[in-house]
């Protein structure tokens, strides 16, 4: 016989996890399906590869959710500067400017995942199960069936998709995206420096692409070098001390000494959008309604705004007496997220393109808006405020109110 959800999540990752949170303790029946679960933690583990740097947004929206004491008991490495510059142009941008006392936390996306699925565990209303892969997904307007490899079946009245840029969800509901390839690849390297623990996230530019570095506890840091498919490939498989002759020689000096690689990994960068974000019973959340240039680290914090966005929704529309499923409810959701994210999107894309452009006057205009920057305090510090995400239309979790 089928069980009832009222709300089946498809992923359980950062994203998917929040969602679920933020459902905790109503009274709406919730399931998350995930079929890797995250190894356990240990503080004298190596650092992941696969870290983001959190904004207070979502800083605020785990801590609403109930995850964020997860975070900070596991590892976490707060940024209190962050310093863009090209060859003329320079700005830094200081929390201390806008009275805060960091712009956001450098954090392991497992360490992120592993506390909010600690917390959803805590919900008597939330069921995780895990590790489980989908059979197959019946999407009907009127709800929709999960078929699970373990032989459950579980019908929704609202279906979330979570499950990444490759949804099976979403293909399934029938929603479409709109996508293109940058033909550029993200090197990402874990390393030692010489430098002790670092407080600055800095990133400049050149004609092959942006060099960024992102510090981590310790005199520990994640690198990361955007270059062509070919170039990337070839530094991959050069051994650590040839990779740290590399990176001595194309680095700015401010990076250090580099006493040891420890780990390498690499992704292309794409921009993917879904052309809606909800049908009738079902949500996209996440990677699954958008995949971002990663550029301002800013795919993480989008998708966690999303979750905090349709966890407001749903759960006034529930205590008002509403069908969570109706499409006209969730099109608010599609209202408070879709057209947000696509102005980030096209920033950070126009942003990558203007930056990418290696014609004299266009790099003599950049050079001077950054220099322009540092100088105009007003203006500077509503870009730092926009990406900490403490102004425009955020969802409450965000602003650090509770739902009513």
């Amino acid at each position: 016989m089928n069980e009832q959800f009222d709300v089946v999540i498809v992923g359980g990752g950062m994203v998917g996890a929040a969602v679920a949170c933020g459902l905790g303790d109503s009274d709406l029946k919730v399931a998350v399906l995930e079929q890797d679960l995250p190894e356990s933690f240990s503080m004298d583990q190596p650092h992941d590869l696969r870290v983001s740097a959190l904004s207070i947004a979502s800083q605020r929206i785990l801590q609403a959710v109930g995850a964020w004491d997860g975070v900070v008991n596991r590892r976490l490495c707060p940024f209190r500067r962050m310093r863009v510059w090209e060859t003329a142009g320079d700005t830094e941008f200081k929390s201390d400017d806008i009275d805060y006392s960091e712009l956001g936390f450098i954090v392991e996306n497992r360490v992120t995942q592993l506390a909010l699925l600690d917390r959803l565990r805590q919900f008597d209303n939330v069921e995780l199960i895990a590790p489980v892969a989908v059979a197959g997904i019946d999407y009907q307007s009127t709800g929709s069936s999960v078929q699970l490899n373990n032989g459950r079946v579980l019908d929704a009245r609202l279906l979330v998709a979570a499950d990444g840029g490759q949804s099976r969800v979403r293909r399934a509901v029938g929603i479409g995206v709109t996508s293109w390839d940058y033909n550029q690849h993200a090197l990402v390297i874990y390393v030692e420096t010489d430098y002790p623990q670092q407080d600055i996230t800095w990133q400049r530019f050149v004609p092959t692409g942006p060099q960024a570095f992102l510090p981590l506890t310790g005199n520990f840091g994640s690198i990361v070098w955007y270059n062509s498919p070919d170039e990337v490939r070839r530094l991959k498989k050069l051994p650590p001390e040839r990779l740290i002759s590399e990176l001595t020689q194309a680095f700015p000096s401010c990076l250090g000494k580099i006493n040891k690689v420890l780990g390498t990994a690499s992704f292309p960068l794409k921009r993917q959008h879904a052309q809606e974000y909800v049908k009738q019973g079902a949500a996209l959340v996440g990677d699954a309604a958008h995949m971002i240039n990663p550029l301002a680290g800013q795919g993480v914090n989008i998708g966690l705004l999303d979750a905090a966005a349709l966890v407001e929704v749903v759960v006034e529309a529930e205590r008002q007496g509403k069908d969570i499923a109706d499409i006209r409810v969730l099109k608010r959701y599609e209202s408070m997220r879709r057209n947000d994210n696509l102005k980030m999107m096209t920033v950070m894309d126009l942003f990558y393109r203007f930056f990418s452009n290696d014609v004299l006057p266009v790099k003599f205009l950049r050079n001077l808006g950054l220099g322009m920057a540092e100088r105009i305090k007003p203006a500077k510090n509503k870009v730092m405020r926009a990406a900490m995400g403490l102004d425009g239309n955020l969802p409450k979790l965000a602003r650090g109110e509770r739902l009513s």
